[in-house]
């Protein structure tokens, strides 16, 4: 499969910040958003740089539902079909994704799809729940929801975060919809957009730099197998799933890189000692292979643009040393 569509990044300048960490190369593995779950809200029209409270969603039930979210170790996006072009709020029932048990504590990431009609249904949700429990209270909590063997891919197009994200999160939705429809979705600001184009899958919690169309295909794919997408596990494009620690999200990008393990559960990782800017890592595989790594955040020597408009900045990334 490949794409007939002009490369989005022409239309960007050379200070660009998605341009500048693509090319100083280096790996983007413990810079995923951490959160225990997801849940992905459908909200048509046009966003602000807040969009929870700067769009057609009502300001205040959007405070609270990303603060609750926040509150209980999860995240809240919001999401729609690259192809909306509503000119208004319409009442519509809207999409709702749901993702929880991340970490594996009642038997693996779980995802629920539906629909609902007032926003506010999700304030009823028990988000502890969502965190180490099975679906159940979700479904009886909303009834329109139904369980999903299905992938979903959520890609940053916030254009008013980051002006790369709509450029290059953009081209990537409409491809990837094209082949796999209402399986890839626009989603709000969810932090990396300079590594751009950025995504979410569901319900493992990856989160993927420098998506294409050909790859947000691939990973749907994948998280269908309730796999992990083999394409991404590569110090460019492997950020991290999200329900771990910075140092660990590295520490298993960098494990997953060599052994090309795609399997969720193979790997359990935990911190030994030290902190989020230098750990001790022990990453074991379930066939009996251990690493003991040390993940450690330094300077890289470089000043590069962080976000797009602001100044570029002294750049920072996590290394990786094996311990032997």
């Amino acid at each position: 499969m490949t794409s007939e569509r002009p490369d989005p990044t022409s239309k960007l300048p050379e200070t660009a910040c998605s341009l500048s960490w693509e090319g100083a190369g280096h790996p983007v593995g413990g810079t995923a958003a951490m959160a225990d779950f997801w849940i992905a809200l459908e909200q048509p029209g046009p966003w602000g740089r807040d969009a929870f409270t700067e769009s057609w969603l009502d300001p205040a039930l959007g405070d609270r539902l990303e603060g609750g979210c926040a509150l209980a170790g999860g995240r809240l996006v919001l999401i729609r079909s690259v192809s909306d072009r509503r000119s208004q709020a319409d009442g519509a029932p809207r999409q709702v994704f749901v993702a929880g048990d991340l970490r594996g504590a009642s038997g693996g990431p779980w995802l629920l799809a539906g629909a609902i009609v007032d926003p506010a249904d999700l304030l009823g949700l028990d988000l502890g729940a969502l965190v180490d429990q099975g679906p159940d209270a979700v479904l009886q909590a909303l009834p329109g929801l139904h369980r999903t063997d299905a992938g979903i891919l959520l890609v940053c197009t916030n254009g008013k975060r980051d002006v790369c994200c709509a450029v290059r999160g953009r081209p990537v939705v409409l491809e990837g919809a094209r082949h796999r429809p209402g399986q890839v979705w626009e989603c709000t600001h969810t932090g990396g957009h300079r590594f751009a184009a950025t995504g979410i899958a569901l319900p493992s919690g990856h989160t993927i730099a420098r998506l294409t169309g050909e790859l947000a295909v691939q990973v749907v794919d994948a998280e269908a197998r309730r796999e992990l997408c083999p394409a991404a596990l590569d110090a460019a494009h492997d950020r991290g799933r999200s329900h771990l620690d910075l140092p660990v999200q590295a520490a298993e990008a960098w494990v997953r890189a060599r052994t090309q393990e795609t399997t969720l559960r193979a790997l359990t990782s935990r911190i030994e000692s030290g902190d989020e800017w230098d750990a001790q890592v022990r990453v074991a595989h379930e066939d009996g292979r251990a690493w003991r790594l040390r993940v450690h955040k330094e300077p890289t020597g470089e000043r590069l643009y962080d976000s797009c408009g602001n100044d570029p900045a002294p750049a920072h990334r996590f290394y990786v040393d094996e311990q032997v």
